[in-house]
């Protein structure tokens, strides 16, 4: 399954001046582009993640735990621990897929401009530049969640949610929408903001004895 990742939003209701009154909510551009200058001054963040898997005839679901490294520009390592290891690695040259049940390693090119939910992960995308943005349905006293529509379409998904927290801007929630109907709900928490990750965490050394697939784009 492909990683797609992606995430944003937030927002907060801005007091009244002198005048008694609450002023009416920002609007959902608003809470993108107030998520996306949070996100331009954050340099490097690590997190732990669920990944909900949900698809297929019978809407069989899959739960998987991990945690995610990411550093700016282009830099990310998502390890996958339960119930499978797995481990993504993107140094913003090659991108690795390795599976040690599979033993083989894909070596790809890393997440181009046409994919803004990985490139506004790594620190090259823009929430407003590439999607169009509205609120999800369903939103909570503690969070706001936008619907983002790619503004491009996209080969491997229609559309994302995400939430954040309204008082620190932190991710909660990014769901996929994918393709084939399926979805694909990421759950963050322990975020931790510019802790100064080392380029060395996103190193990846091809194990020996295992398949290696070039599937890099010429």
């Amino acid at each position: 399954m492909p990683l797609l990742s992606s995430l944003a939003l937030v927002a907060f209701l801005l007091p009244g001046a002198g005048t008694g009154q609450t002023a009416p909510p920002p609007s959902a551009q608003e809470i993108a582009d107030r998520l996306q200058k949070k996100y331009d001054s954050i340099r490097d963040f690590s997190a732990d993640f669920v990944q909900r898997y949900e698809g297929g005839p019978l809407r069989r679901t899959r739960e998987e735990r991990g945690t995610l490294l990411v550093k700016k520009p282009g830099k990310m390592r998502w390890t996958y621990k339960q119930p499978e290891a797995k481990v993504f690695v993107s140094n913003g040259i090659r991108y690795y897929q390795y599976i040690p049940a599979d033993r083989q390693v894909v070596v790809a090119n890393p997440p181009d401009d046409r994919e803004p939910a990985m490139t506004f992960l790594a620190g090259k995308g823009n929430l407003t530049r590439d999607f169009n943005v509205s609120f999800a349905q369903t939103q909570t006293q503690d969070r706001w969640t936008l619907r983002l529509e790619p503004k491009t379409p996209q080969a491997q998904y229609d559309w994302l949610e995400i939430s954040a927290s309204r008082e620190s801007f932190e991710l909660r929630t990014l769901v996929v929408a994918e393709k084939q109907g399926s979805r694909s709900t990421f759950t963050f928490t322990n975020l931790k903001s510019n802790p100064g990750l080392a380029d060395k965490e996103f190193e990846f050394t091809i194990p020996k004895d295992v398949e290696v697939v070039n599937a890099s784009k010429h």
